[in-house]
């Protein structure tokens, strides 16, 4: 059964956190147009909600304030634009110089114009002559640019291709690369610059796909169904649009068109034992969102040196995001909410079922049969599950959050969709053979969590912490002794770290100000994925560009300013104003209103199972509750019943004393 919430349209006092109306979207298009800011040749490349003070109290008057990026498409001045609609009032609105801070975001509309533009120039023509090739049923990936030596490139919208052939309109191109050729096209001036023809390879020729009954052969006729049910309906509460409450669990599910999904105001009631009736509600994330994504490529010959995707800053995975189905993508009791952005018109957009939300069994949350006391305790887990799928390009990208019973917080990030290919030239260095003459070059996906805690609304304290081995000594004269050791990461460039696993190592943040009933200051524990970072060499262009990604943990002092840690305009950028320059300060971070960056991701050497689709690989992090509860917060979660498949005899399972 699913439950489809009306799309939410403008109120007289829309909440601080409610997701973007259509109604908000045109209204901030007519605030432009009024100050001569969206013309006829005006196109929007971004727009979303600046983000409000934390703080606010919940009746405190609303101001929606906008952040709008602009590109004209005639001469292609680029403006970064803050507005209030609610009060109907331009900000600022700044020209920005591109060949500094680097370009707008890749245009849903760009994607069709390499293609295009190339279907003129004569070298391309040529070069496709060359192969035997009709233009026809050649399709060219539009592939951001990046920053390389070419100096005539900025301040230019610039897109490189490289072109894979479709025989057939139903079947994926990308199992016919076209090997050694490259393009680089301007898509404002729609002139070719550069097309870049190495050599002439063969194109493989085996179909990829992947619908097709050769290669499919029968489907398995062996499944029988699974039905998840919830006969009384789910177990959370939609109110306002998007406030979600689940099980002790309060948060606002926010949604923008640059991070896609985004969680505000992440809170836990607290329930005292004694007094049940009065629950605390406690802070623990203001604001929780995966605020870069990146994917290196690591195949150094020229046709491909230059492949890294910031899929978050330079395609918008909000923007990509897809509309989700019932029974395929989202399984059981599903609430649905439809986020609004805007199209390259500025006119407003509603991804129908963008956001997937429900309730899932998650085996066992604690069991234990003491033989003293006679006793057989078993209660069930289940988590709180709010998605989107995003598809940028050949890749499809899962995000989902996670938050458990006994407050635990999880993020996995979920890669599936189609291998970017090549042709397999016998060298296995830096790419793997997934068909017969068809290669896929080894890459990363790379992902940076911004987490703005306000555990119990205060200020933050960030330590590592190690498992250490002791010697044998006198004081362990066995040697089985081991301890902890934990150390205050004090300023921004001491707390710039990494994942050890040989270490156990984990980072505690704190509340130093709130103590729990032992005298601790209460904490929760980030567990990282302890995965490699990004692989390329520390002075190469992307690791400039992404320097985020170098390490396991960041920790800056927080600014409002300061959002994206690959800065506000990451395509084309050459790794100025990012989060390497923010740290520069080293401003003190220990007892501050600080913000966690967290990197994790997947290297990935293609597999032969990973062609002509990817079965989905998955990687993330956790945030376990480290004494910020007095006890164990899911000690009253009832018995499971026999209707959920527990033991026999009653209604109710027999684990209690």
């Amino acid at each position: 059964m699913t439950h489809d919430l009306p799309t939410p349209t403008t109120a007289p006092s829309p909440g601080h956190h409610t997701l973007v109306t259509p109604d908000e979207v045109s209204r901030v298009r007519d605030i432009l147009a009024a100050d001569g800011l969206f013309t006829d040749s005006t196109r929007l490349a971004y727009i979303g909600l600046v983000d409000p003070a934390f703080d606010l109290e919940e009746d405190a008057p609303v101001d929606r304030r906008f952040r709008v990026q602009t590109v004209d498409a005639l001469d292609a001045t680029s403006r970064d634009i803050v507005l209030s609609a609610t009060r109907g009032v331009v900000e600022s609105a700044t020209v920005l110089d591109t060949a500094v801070v680097g370009e707008l975001p890749v245009k849903d509309e760009d994607y069709e114009v390499v293609e295009e533009i190339l279907k003129t120039d004569e070298r391309w023509l040529a070069a496709l002559a060359k192969r035997g090739l009709d233009v026809e049923k050649v399709r060219v990936a539009p592939l951001s640019a990046g920053v390389f030596e070419y100096p005539e490139e900025k301040g230019r919208r610039m897109l490189r291709g490289l072109a894979f052939v479709q025989e057939n309109p139903d079947e994926p191109a990308w199992a016919h690369p076209v090997e050694g050729l490259l393009s680089y096209v301007d898509i404002t001036n729609k002139t070719v610059d550069q097309v870049l023809d190495f050599f002439v390879a063969d194109i493989p020729k085996e179909s990829g796909d992947y619908l097709s009954p050769e290669l499919t052969g029968p489907t398995r006729t062996t499944q029988k169904p699974i039905v998840i049910t919830q006969p009384e309906g789910p177990s959370f509460t939609v109110t306002d649009g998007n406030h979600v409450e689940w099980e002790r669990w309060s948060l606002d599910v926010g949604f923008d068109m640059r991070d896609g999904l985004v969680l505000h105001n992440v809170s836990f009631d607290d329930v005292d034992p004694g007094n049940p009736e009065n629950p605390v509600r406690r802070r623990i994330l203001n604001r929780a969102s995966i605020a870069e994504m990146v994917v290196p490529y690591g195949d150094p010959s020229p046709v491909r040196s230059w492949q890294n995707y910031f899929d978050t800053g330079e395609y918008l995975i909000g923007q990509c995001a897809n509309s989700l189905e019932l029974g395929c993508d989202c399984l059981g009791e599903i609430t649905y909410l439809s986020p609004t952005i805007a199209d390259n018109d500025g006119n407003p957009r509603t991804i129908a079922n963008g956001i997937c939300m429900h309730e899932e069994d998650f085996s066992i949350l604690s069991k234990h049969d003491d033989l003293w006391a006679g006793t057989h305790y078993t209660r069930r887990n289940r988590r709180m599950v709010i998605s989107i799928f995003t598809t940028v390009g050949n890749y499809d990208y899962g995000f989902y959050w996670y938050l458990y019973l006994d407050g635990t917080i999880e993020f996995e990030a979920k890669a599936t969709g189609i291998l970017f290919t090549s042709g397999y030239l016998d060298d296995p260095t830096h790419n793997s053979q997934v068909a017969p003459g068809l290669g896929a070059p080894f890459h990363q996906h790379q992902f940076a969590a911004r987490l703005d805690f306000a555990l119990d609304g205060g200020p933050t304290r960030v330590e590592e912490e190690d498992a250490v081995r002791l010697p044998i000594s006198e004081s362990n004269p066995r040697g089985n002794a081991f301890t902890r050791k934990r150390t205050v990461l004090a300023t921004e460039q001491q707390a710039v770290r990494d994942a050890d696993g040989a270490l156990g190592r984990t980072w505690v943040i704190s509340n130093p100000e709130s103590k729990n009933r032992l005298g601790e200051p209460v904490s929760y524990k980030l567990f990282p994925a302890g995965t490699p970072m990004l692989l390329a060499d520390a002075d190469s262009s992307i690791a400039k560009r992404a320097t985020v990604m170098r390490h396991g943990l960041w920790v800056t002092r927080y600014d409002e300013t300061q959002k994206y840690p690959t800065s506000d305009f990451a395509n084309q950028n050459p790794g100025v104003d990012g989060i390497a320059q923010w740290i520069e300060a080293d401003r003190d971070v220990d007892g501050q209103r600080d913000v966690v960056w967290h990197t994790f991701g997947l290297t990935h050497f293609p597999r032969v199972e990973d062609w002509p689709i990817m079965p989905v690989d998955s990687v993330g992090f956790k945030l376990r509750a480290d004494g910020f509860f007095d006890r164990n917060p899911a000690m009253d979660v009832p018995a499971p019943v026999k209707a959920h498949g527990c033991c026999g005899g009653g209604d109710e399972c027999h684990c209690e004393h």
